[in-house]
């Protein structure tokens, strides 16, 4: 797990964002992970003008439970995320995430820097003056969550992109991270790695006794079969909020041919939703069955 793929953040609090620097409190919503309100993201142009990337955005997920972002290319998605994850500062808006929290990114080779899985798990404790038998245990305890407890001493090396990204949430989850931040893990992953991924981070949220969160980033519509929750955004604005059922009957409602054709609804642009959904027309719509 090197410093270019996660980032882990021990004292971020709410925060009042600001063009420049965010002021800090220490108020919290009890069994909330993530809030934010009216969270907007601009930058100037060579025109010296603002280009508007986020426009109040308003969100709200619980603690311990697996919640997914999805939404056309675009959209905002990975801008939110980074600001969440306190790689981007909003120009306005108030903004809660629990700590520590942990941005993990997409390319699963910028995952992992030892030589060995159990080394690179436990490459992020040393700054917690841990007994060996401490460190030992919490590295168990992180790969048995992810389904990767079988390859503890295998060369990362020989490990498929998949078991890469299995391998980073489980140094986040030895580091007890409360947040997982995670942006399109299974881009460059084949359909067996993509399921293992979701997989291991859904039983992570599941079997963690301190409450973790997740939040994953994603334009696969067939995704949300693994999520409690969900928001949809498009041009920069959180449309829809709530539980992953729901979101998924939205957007299969207002992408269907017959509401673009009655014209409630644009056509959809560079949105992999869409063509998941023209898929599902022609009786190819590749679903993840239920674990």
């Amino acid at each position: 797990m090197n410093a270019h793929s996660l980032a882990r953040f021990p004292n971020g609090v709410y925060s009042r964002a600001a063009p420049i620097r965010s002021q800090q409190s220490k108020e919290n919503s009890i069994g909330v992970a993530i809030e934010g309100h009216n969270l907007n993201f601009s930058f100037a142009s060579r025109q010296a003008k603002a280009v508007p990337i986020l426009r109040d955005c308003s969100l709200r997920i619980p603690c311990g439970q697996f919640w997914m972002l999805l939404g056309p290319n675009g959209c905002g998605k990975s801008t939110l995320l980074k600001i969440l994850a306190g790689l981007l500062n909003p120009t306005s808006g108030t903004l809660y995430v629990k700590v520590p929290k942990t941005f993990v990114f997409q390319n699963p080779d910028h995952q992992v820097v030892m030589p060995t899985v159990e080394a690179d798990v436990a490459f992020g404790l040393g700054k917690f003056n841990l007994t060996r038998d401490e460190v030992r245990s919490r590295v168990s305890r992180a790969l048995q969550a992810v389904g990767m407890s079988e390859y503890m001493q295998r060369s990362v090396q020989t490990l498929s992109g998949g078991q890469k990204q299995r391998v980073a949430i489980a140094g986040a989850l030895a580091e007890a991270c409360k947040v997982l931040l995670m942006d399109e893990l299974t881009t460059f992953l084949d359909e067996s790695d993509q399921v293992g991924v979701i997989k291991a981070v859904r039983n992570s949220v599941y079997t963690s006794s301190a409450d973790v969160t997740a939040l994953w980033v994603t334009h696969r519509l067939e995704e949300l079969e693994y999520a409690d929750g969900a928001i949809y955004m498009e041009d920069g604005k959180v449309v829809k909020h709530g539980d992953a059922t729901s979101i998924r009957s939205f957007i299969e409602a207002s992408f269907s041919p017959e509401g673009i054709r009655s014209g409630k609804v644009k056509q959809p642009k560079n949105l992999l939703v869409s063509s998941c959904i023209q898929m599902k027309e022609l009786h190819h719509f590749p679903l993840v069955k239920n674990m």
